[in-house]
């Protein structure tokens, strides 16, 4: 009897320890668990909006000024995922996009940079460029000549209109065309994009035979001159804004016709001359959401019986941060005016859709370094890269030592593409010619590694960064030779204002907040993925992930 207290004992501990796990189990995926025979529960409409060029810490770097019902209010009843990092490279726009919607990265979607060097060809690609389509709405044919025919993978809207058996409606708007068509997906009822020589949104015929008489009414009133015939003043008093540097900096840039980059800005003196200006303004984020509100009209989106979705992004952050920096009072002032926006924005989507019956996300593309100039003038280590002076001593260097000529094509997206065929023209020994590439790069000023990715394994690379690489590889697509700068080193041609495009934090580090429908407040120090934006969008609305994704569901996010 002695030996069975312990033995019942046991057994009672262990059916208390498989209780909790079941518990427990319960607990983590009750979110989306439903009881039998119900339908399932999905939001009348999800909103994704992509902030171009948005850092992390812009956040909270002018929150005190954020008014209630815009980013604040995203971080009081939304959910924040505050270590939020890209995870492949390079950090661009058509990248970034394509990875919030898919799950995926360059190395399985296709999309390596905006553009990239066909490696098999080496035609110039352009990310939608597409020539079997016409524009729509536009005569200058260029302009919408694209679609998402170079993207390779299904995207989250993709797998939401084929699981509602294409009753969803799925619309993507930006001022860049490659900010539409990616998120949107091959399956999309709309993309739109905005033509600079007219201001008006305009699409392709992948897409409609003639624009929507909602957006032809739209483009007809001109909306863009709302923005284009006033100056560009300061939202408060200039002295208010102590988040940014002084107004008048040698390395900001300057609206076409300017003098000096300092406040107010001649918007209607610059447009004249230059109308792709307009987007270097904060109204460019003004104008896209207001057409946004036309779009959720016009598509009657949130009104039917299956989940809608909106793909928005707002482009005017990006431009203005190249312009003048993410240090200037332009960018401040811009990202105060997008708080306003969005709180207007998120205004008319309860009246609309209503509260709580909706799922807004909000994350960026890429994030942007400090202006150079800035760096140096606080004693932070940076300076420029001298691409076009390195590719002309790099031919120089494999014709005296191999006595191959111009075997290079380019340096794009942080990488060098050799000309292939040329190569084997010669019957050169391609391995001799990228380790004497290899070993010239890593001596240069601003260098931080260099290596042949086909040997990457091989490579004194810390992993992050390696798996980074590797993940923004793509054998069609992408150069054989990666170079990696040091923090704070830019391509030469970013002498005023700022880019982006490495792995370092303010590029990689982006805000992702969700709210609304299904959403419990709260916040989370955990690191995720981009990558994870798509399958935790999957798993809220019990679809399948994209067939390209590589992400996980954030479950901080999704249990209580």
């Amino acid at each position: 009897m002695q030996m069975k207290i312990p033995l019942f004992k046991a057994l009672l501990n262990m059916r208390k320890f498989f209780f909790f796990i079941a518990l427990g189990i319960c607990q983590v995926f009750h979110v989306w668990a439903q009881p039998a025979n119900s339908s399932i529960a999905r939001p009348k409409l999800v909103v994704g909006i992509v902030v171009d060029q948005m850092r992390w810490d812009f956040l909270y770097r002018y929150y005190n000024r954020y008014s209630e019902d815009g980013f604040k209010r995203m971080l009081k009843e939304g959910f924040s995922c505050e270590n939020t990092y890209i995870n492949y490279l390079p950090s661009f726009t058509a990248v970034g996009h394509t990875c919030i919607f898919t799950g995926s990265v360059p190395s399985i979607s296709g999309i390596t940079g905006n553009d990239w060097v066909d490696q098999l060809t080496g035609a110039h690609v352009y990310c939608t460029e597409d020539s079997t389509v016409q524009s729509v709405g536009v005569e200058y044919a260029p302009d919408g000549k694209m679609s998402p025919r170079n993207l390779l993978v299904s995207t989250i809207t993709d797998e939401l209109r084929m699981a509602t058996n294409y009753q969803s409606r799925v619309v993507g708007i930006s001022l860049k065309d490659r900010a539409a068509i990616l998120p949107a997906g091959h399956t999309a009822n709309a993309a739109f994009w905005m033509d600079d020589s007219s201001g008006n949104f305009i699409s392709s015929s992948y897409y409609m035979k003639r624009l929507p008489e909602a957006v032809e009414n739209f483009n007809k009133q001109k909306n863009i001159e709302h923005f284009t015939n006033s100056e560009w003043n300061t939202l408060y008093p200039i002295n208010t804004y102590i988040e940014s540097d002084s107004d008048n900096k040698s390395y900001e840039g300057k609206l076409t016709g300017e003098l000096l980059p300092v406040f107010p800005h001649n918007i209607k003196s610059a447009y004249a001359k230059n109308h792709a200006s307009f987007r270097s303004t904060p109204f460019g984020n003004s104008l896209t959401l207001d057409f946004a509100k036309t779009i959720l009209d016009a598509y009657q989106l949130g009104q039917g019986t299956a989940t809608d979705f909106l793909t928005i992004n707002c482009a005017s952050t990006d431009y203005v941060g190249h312009l003048f920096g993410p240090n200037s009072v332009e960018i401040e002032d811009t990202y105060l005016r997008l708080d306003l926006d969005l709180a207007t924005f998120f205004s008319y989507l309860d009246k609309k859709v209503g509260k709580g019956e909706y799922l807004v996300f909000l994350t960026a593309d890429h994030g942007v370094s400090h202006a150079v100039g800035y760096s140096q003038a606080n004693r932070m280590p940076a300076d420029y890269f001298a691409n076009m002076n390195i590719l002309n001593s790099l031919d120089q260097l494999i014709q005296q030592k191999l006595g191959y000529f111009k075997v290079i094509r380019s340096g794009g997206n942080y990488q060098i593409n050799f000309d292939m065929e040329k190569i084997a023209a010669y019957n050169a020994d391609f391995d001799a010619i990228k380790k004497l590439v290899v070993d010239y790069l890593k001596k240069q000023p601003g260098v931080a590694y260099v290596v042949d990715i086909e040997k990457i394994q091989d490579a004194p690379i810390p992993e992050l960064v390696k798996t980074m690489i590797i993940n923004g590889y793509n054998f069609k697509r992408s150069g054989q030779v990666q170079v990696i700068f040091q923090p704070g080193w830019l391509e030469s041609y970013a002498r005023t204002g700022s880019t982006h495009g490495t792995w370092n934090p303010y590029d990689t580090h982006i805000p992702l907040i969700f709210m609304g429908w299904d959403i419990h407040s709260g916040a989370s120090a955990a690191r995720v993925n981009m990558t994870d934006i798509a399958p935790t969008l999957a798993t809220l609305l019990h679809i399948q992930t994209p067939d390209g994704n590589i992400g996980t569901p954030i479950m901080d996010l999704l249990t209580r």
